[in-house]
């Protein structure tokens, strides 16, 4: 089959989530014998037209000057005119919405046969807190949009699954995001970031108010381990809630911002080693950096939400507020004991089960294969969101 992903900011991974998913998947189709071709900016620093095997497609896009919230609609409108007009693709997988549906109107997606879209609807993007209240209503205008447009939906996460399926009656196919276990963690690259290991808290995040990290942070310093231990806190901080965050909590006790790592070596090496790692995530799906977290052997606190629920199972300590940060904190040695071995090795298990990257591409390979039987009036719905 010919398999475009769209809507991503390119590969090889220097952003985000749906970037380090959209390399594994791509690849390791590609290395099934698909044809498979991965849409990205102009602005990307790779520049070469292929990718251990993914031909590149190199979209100029306005975001550089006109910010990525307005640019990124002309560069997905870009890519999706490019990908009608100038390919043949059996399949376009759109990651996520947000920026996409002017283009899936104004090419009326709808009444395409070929190719067939399926989208990945992420989280639950009008619920950011970041957004005033009329741009929530437009996001949640192109939700509804989507789910009219799509020919079908992913959900990274059941509880996703299961909020499209009670509000639009819309199928979904739950197929989540990927992590390998590495075993070449190095206590070496520490140094770098001034770490002992577990002598600190951990949060990966965007730093982004729906992630909760104020709520980390103010349950940690009403604790008892400001003087124990630090929480560092990994993420750019170039966004206004991140220079909110930086300009009230730098220089408080036990406080850190390094920015992002985004060299995985060194960034799984700072998880494994740390003390227990916070997952504040609220709006999204299945979290990267959870999963990641998982198979890196963390001890993970989390935000109590029905996402964070449905990958962790019973496997974590739950927070819902600062207050039960502090809570959780001034118990965590009793905890530690208890709890700590027996987590880690069933959210190690349940990657190795679930979440791992072969079996997630053997998924998307069956998911694939199954819509496009299923446009050809060979396969029953049932069999493709089952």
């Amino acid at each position: 089959m010919k398999i475009a992903f769209i809507s991503t900011r390119g590969i090889p991974n220097n952003y985000g989530g749906f970037e380090q998913f959209a390399e594994y998947i791509s690849v390791g189709l590609a290395a099934r014998g698909h044809e498979v071709v991965v849409y990205s900016p102009h602005f990307h620093p790779y520049k070469k037209d292929t990718y251990k095997g993914v031909r590149i497609k190199h979209i100029y896009s306005p975001e550089t000057w006109m910010g990525s919230s307005v640019g990124s609609f002309f560069y997905d409108f870009a890519s999706l005119k490019d990908a009608l007009k100038k390919e043949h693709f059996d399949i376009i997988y759109e990651a996520g919405y947000t920026s996409i549906v002017p283009a899936y109107i104004w090419f009326n997606v709808k009444k395409i046969k070929y190719p067939i879209f399926t989208t990945n609807m992420d989280g639950l993007e009008y619920k950011r807190t970041k957004f005033n209240k009329w741009v929530q209503k437009f996001i949640f205008w192109e939700e509804r949009t989507t789910v009219k447009h799509s020919h079908y939906l992913i959900a990274d996460n059941m509880g996703i699954h299961d909020y499209y399926k009670e509000k639009y009656n819309k199928e979904s196919k739950f197929l989540a995001y990927g992590a390998d276990i590495h075993e070449d963690y190095d206590i070496s690259l520490l140094a770098e970031f001034g770490l002992q290991p577990r002598k600190y808290y951990l949060l990966v995040a965007r730093l982004e108010p729906e992630n909760n990290i104020e709520m980390a942070i103010q349950g940690f310093l009403a604790s008892g381990e400001t003087d124990k231990k630090e929480l560092i806190i990994v993420g750019k901080t170039n966004t206004p809630h991140g220079k909110y965050l930086v300009g009230k909590y730098t220089g408080q006790p036990g406080i850190r911002f390094v920015g992002g790592i985004y060299d995985f070596k060194k960034l799984n090496s700072v998880r494994y080693y740390s003390f227990a790692y916070f997952h504040g995530h609220s709006v999204g799906g299945t979290n990267p950096s959870l999963l990641e977290a998982m198979a890196s052997s963390c001890y993970i606190l989390a935000h109590d939400n029905i996402f964070n629920r449905a990958v962790l199972k019973d496997n974590a300590h739950y927070y819902a507020s600062s207050q039960a940060v502090t809570k959780l904190l001034n118990s965590i040695y009793e905890l530690n004991e208890s709890c700590r071995n027996k987590f880690i090795e069933n959210n190690l298990q349940e990657i190795r089960n679930e979440y791992s990257w072969e079996s997630l591409i053997d998924k998307h390979e069956k998911y694939f294969i199954g819509c496009f039987l299923r446009n050809n009036k060979l396969l029953p719905l049932f069999m493709i969101s089952s």
